[in-house]
């Protein structure tokens, strides 16, 4: 080829120079990054769907109508010229590198009538018949090409679309639906069916007494057993004809099997006695659990979770404090409720339960520092998106007195935030009633605990005049969201009788395997954070000044020492688990409904080794020491109910032979002569001693008298 090249430049010919400039020209030139699937088509319809595939990021769309060269036959080369068609075109992002093309017909197909007018319509069977070229261009430049072969014909409609006549169906309450259910063939008399309309007497004759039986041969409605037609002298039974009834063959119980009938509701008569006046309409007296309502009688709601996905109309609950953090993914603006929430959608009336209103009044607040709330999927910049007053928390206060909500404040938290392409917003809401000043808190039953409800914990809080009160805390799990990190875990509350483990993830180094003494203390902080009490409550609801109602919490702790020495990918003896055991004691029952006790609880810890995984093909973590891995921090709390002993073991013969105890059986033979014992206490003792021989002479005569007696007779003799 070198030789080649050398020989053409060396000989200066132009055909030579010329094809390697074609040569130049076609390697220069860039591939078609896109491409039509299918790239051609054939159109009978009014609408047409292709695939453009490649990167379409900056790809414009081109139609026209094209014709083949009456010379050659073929059509031109593609154009990024675009011409008016009668035809619409559309297109619709289906994936990264994919959008969905439609064109779509912009003229009726509708046959024209003679001497009509209207141009939109097809003058001619063939409505369309043409060639479409659609044309994907970047910069002027065609890159890709469809080409659309449309032969539609036009719509034949009947000019009497439908008959007016309509099918007249009889009323089932005094005729059947069905009459002649074998009249199969219209116009024709139908052999054995001899319900048929037309069927003459001569054909009836034929096969009179063969007629097709049972509801197929028109028997739909049988007449009944008791009509004085149906008995003959052969079959009649001994009551007849004296009780027989002459009713109508319209009057047919079977016909009720075929339609649902009318409730009539009785009109009172009159009467002699004062009437009464109707109670008056009673008010919405709020309970607890009672949705609460506005002066027009819609829900006063909020945005609460629901089946862990957060709603933004929720109904508050009368004594039900809410607190929720809803997660939202922005990319523009946001222009409705609740993230864009003007005061006077805040500001409405609601009813306080004893036949008035209330107003809610509206604080605003404006929240400069959004670290709480934003969670940046980008880089921020000073040329990105600006959304000004996003609602980002609104918390309700709700005051209340027995049945009645003496007012409503709500603080609105608003913020400006700014991004490029997408945000992570965390929007707080709560809801808390407040009897006075000092929050509503809730319990965990009357007296003991309910399963479901929260337990209730505390710290001591020693006062001046040495009177323990204690402050009321809540004992947490791990409750992971978003990415699952501990540094933006949340914690839960541990629920009674509910089992229950989650965790989270603590992204570490090889720079913080190297300070094991560091890296354990870190892991316990975190650990601790979920129980900060020190006492629990042994009743649902417990007296904050009597320390008899709460129990010590144990802790155990182990000991970090391990026969294994930290090393420089490793650290053992980390805390990594959190185990949390209680033990509850039924304690009674009230209204059927046991009582639950707590009598201990006890917080343990797990420890584990903690080693960099470099297997894989991934040796990046063991080799730079600021890549991380993701070990795991869990938590788990398990309940177990303490037996209550009964009394002293049973012996083998109440275990084996309990058909002998009156306790566990219905039927007590050692009890089968007690109505002539003086336990007995129904009736005097003379009349059941009495009774009980009569029984005994009875038995004994039966005895003698019977079968078995007289065989032995027979055989003494």
């Amino acid at each position: 080829m070198a030789n080649v090249f050398d020989l053409c430049f060396s000989r200066l010919s132009i055909s030579c120079q010329a094809t390697y400039f074609i040569l130049f020209i076609s390697l220069a030139q860039p591939q078609n990054i896109v491409d039509f699937k299918p790239s051609y088509l054939t159109a009978t319809g009014p609408t047409v769907t292709a695939l453009l595939l490649g990167n379409v990021s900056d790809i414009s769309l081109n139609l026209r109508t094209v014709s083949p060269s009456n010379t050659t036959g073929s059509i031109g080369p593609p154009s990024c010229v675009a011409e008016v068609t009668q035809w619409v075109l559309t297109r619709e992002q289906v994936g990264k590198t994919a959008v969905r093309v439609q064109l779509k017909l912009d003229k009726s197909l509708r046959l024209c009538g003679e001497n009509e007018t209207d141009t939109d319509c097809c003058p001619k069977p063939l409505c369309v018949l043409e060639t479409i070229q659609v044309s994907a261009c970047v910069g002027g430049t065609p890159q890709a090409s469809l080409l659309i072969q449309a032969r539609i014909f036009a719509l034949l409609l009947p000019a009497n679309a439908g008959s007016e006549n309509k099918t007249v169906i009889p009323n089932q309450v005094y005729q059947p639906l069905g009459s002649c259910p074998c009249d199969l063939t219209f116009g024709a008399c139908d052999v054995r069916c001899c319900c048929d309309t037309d069927c003459s007497s001569e054909d009836l004759k034929l096969f009179v007494s063969h007629c097709l039986p049972g509801p197929f041969g028109g028997q739909v409605s049988p007449a009944s057993d008791y009509q004085c037609s149906v008995q003959s002298l052969k079959n009649s039974p001994d009551w007849f004809p004296f009780l027989c009834v002459n009713s109508p063959p319209e009057n047919n119980p079977y016909l009720g099997l075929f339609y649902q009938g009318y409730t009539i509701t009785p009109e009172p008569g009159p009467s002699f006695q004062s009437p009464v006046s109707p109670a008056p309409v009673p008010v919405n007296v709020y309970i607890q659990g009672s949705p609460i309502l506005t002066l027009n009688d819609q829900y006063f709601t909020i945005p609460q979770k629901v089946f862990g996905q957060c709603v933004n109309n929720a109904p508050v609950a009368f004594l039900k404090n809410v607190q929720v953090n809803c997660v939202t993914l922005l990319r523009s603006c946001p222009t409705g409720s609740p993230l864009r929430t003007l005061p006077t959608d805040l500001r409405i009336q609601v009813k306080n339960g004893q036949g008035g209103d209330v107003l809610v009044d509206v604080i605003d607040e404006v929240a400069f520092d959004l670290s709480q709330f934003i969670s940046s999927t980008d880089a921020p910049s000073d040329e990105g998106l600006v959304c000004e007053n996003v609602t980002l928390a609104l918390d309700y206060k709700l005051y209340w007195e027995g049945n009645d909500i003496t007012s409503i404040t709500v603080t609105q938290t608003v913020g400006t935030i700014t991004f490029n392409s997408s945000v992570a917003l965390t929007t707080r809401y709560s809801a808390v009633f407040l009897n006075g000043e000092l929050m509503d808190e809730t319990n965990s039953g009357n007296p003991g605990y309910q399963v479901g409800r929260p337990v209730i914990a505390g710290v001591v809080d020693t006062l001046d005049n040495n009177t323990g009160l204690v402050q009321r805390v809540s004992i947490s799990l791990w409750k992971p969201v978003s990415d699952g990190l501990c540094v933006s875990a949340e914690m839960k509350p541990i629920l009674f009788g509910e089992n229950s483990t989650s965790g989270c993830l603590l992204p570490v180094s090889r720079h913080n395997l190297t300070q094991c003494d560091l890296l354990r203390e870190t892991v316990t902080s975190l650990q601790n954070n979920l129980v900060t009490a020190t006492h629990v409550a042994k009743s649902g609801n417990p007296d904050p000044f009597t320390t008899t109602d709460w129990v010590n919490i144990s802790f155990l702790t182990q000991n970090y020492s391990t026969t294994m020495e930290d090393s420089t990918n490793s650290c053992y003896g980390v805390p990594s688990h959190q185990h949390i055991h209680v033990w509850s004691l039924i304690t009674g029952m009230v209204g059927g409904v046991p009582q639950r006790d707590i009598r201990a609880l006890q917080v343990s810890y797990s420890m584990s080794p903690w080693t960099l995984d470099c297997g894989g093909g991934d040796v990046s973590p063991c080799v730079d020491p600021t890549e991380t891995q993701l070990f795991p921090i869990t938590s788990s709390v398990s309940f177990t109910e303490i037996l209550v002993n009964t009394g002293p073991p049973k012996t083998r013969f109440q275990i084996n032979f309990t058909e002998y105890d009156c306790n566990r059986n219905d039927v007590c033979w050692p009890e089968l002569a007690f109505p002539i014992t003086k336990y007995y206490t129904g009736e005097p003792y003379s009349q059941s001693l009495a009774k009980g021989l009569i029984l005994v002479f009875f038995f004994i005569t039966a005895s003698i008298l019977g079968t078995p007696w007289r065989q032995i007779r027979q055989a003494w003799r």
